[in-house]
């Protein structure tokens, strides 16, 4: 079947992009996962979309569906699985069908790796991967960030502002951030710095209580009574496409810039899978407005 736009990804993003393809009179369709499978999905609560109040990210996620299905959107569940290029129109399978499109917008968002025991189970309930995001929920209260690189010293600060205390673990004997980063932490008096320790556990009852550290040199077991684990270590841009040399950074994000153009014709990256400072549900909606803008002068070309 052919479409002017298909769009690889149900998130925030994906739908924004969706919703402007057809506010533009052009077709699409959105190949995703089951919406149970967003990491939104499972938030208990985003308080800091503008407009929305406080609501779950599973009511977000289905008013999103909701406007894009009312716009004409299209839905698929599958994966894409492979993608060529000819004359000017990609092709792209899903499962044994083949559907093709002037543009692709990818939106697959960010997974994390192997998890500790006890995230999953209260991801949205303590357990954040979005210090921006959250760290209003835990003003006064004690935290611990799990990561040593530029991510993970960087929420230690921001936490520390508005929390009684902060934890950063770190499983190697020294930081990876940059030492101006370390330097202004260290020099915060609320934030308590633990090398070589690996989380063993995150422990609560419906919602976080404390987690289990382990120090590996000298096997001293602590278990850290807390109410929030951010976790800074781990998470990789979905990044790993169908559609192969598309430029990345070292850590595998798509190189797009504002208008989410990538270095492949017709092809474009919102999200959190592209280049980007801040990744919040707002900056996603935008990009997926901004993708579908640079998707327009495309086809213009």
């Amino acid at each position: 079947m052919s479409y002017d736009v298909l769009v690889i990804g149900g998130g925030p993003a994906g739908l924004s992009a969706a919703l402007n393809v057809r506010a533009r009179g052009r077709s699409v369709l959105v190949v995703t996962n089951p919406p149970e499978e967003n990491p939104l999905w499972r938030a208990e609560r985003v308080d800091n979309y503008l407009g929305m109040g406080a609501v779950s990210g599973a009511q977000m996620l289905s008013d999103m569906r909701a406007q894009a299905e009312a716009a004409g959107v299209e839905f698929l569940t599958g994966r894409a699985l492979n993608a060529s290029y000819m004359m000017d129109n990609w092709y792209v399978s899903v499962g044994s069908d083949m559907y093709n499109a002037r543009a692709v917008v990818l939106s697959g968002g960010v997974a994390r790796g192997k998890k500790f025991p006890g995230e999953q189970e209260y991801l949205g309930r303590g357990v954040s991967y979005c210090a921006t995001c959250d760290g209003a929920f835990f003003r006064g209260k004690t935290v611990a960030v799990i990561g040593g690189g530029d991510v993970a010293v960087e929420d230690a600060i921001f936490l520390a502002r508005a929390c009684e205390k902060v934890y950063l673990i770190h499983r190697r004997d020294s930081l990876r951030a940059a030492q101006s980063l370390q330097n202004t932490m260290l020099a915060l008096p609320n934030v308590e710095v633990c090398c070589d320790s690996v989380v063993e556990s995150i422990n609560g009852d419906g919602q976080v209580s404390s987690l289990t550290m382990l120090h590996k040199p000298s096997g001293e077991r602590r278990e850290l009574p807390l109410q929030g684990v951010f976790i800074a270590v781990g998470i990789k841009p979905n990044s790993e496409s169908f559609i192969s040399n598309i430029a990345s950074d070292e850590k595998g994000y798509l190189i797009a810039g504002e208008d989410c153009a990538t270095s492949m014709p017709g092809v474009f990256a919102a999200g959190d899978i592209r280049t980007k400072k801040l990744r919040q549900i707002v900056t996603a909606v935008a990009d997926g407005a901004n993708a579908v803008e640079g998707v327009q002068e495309y086809f213009l070309q």
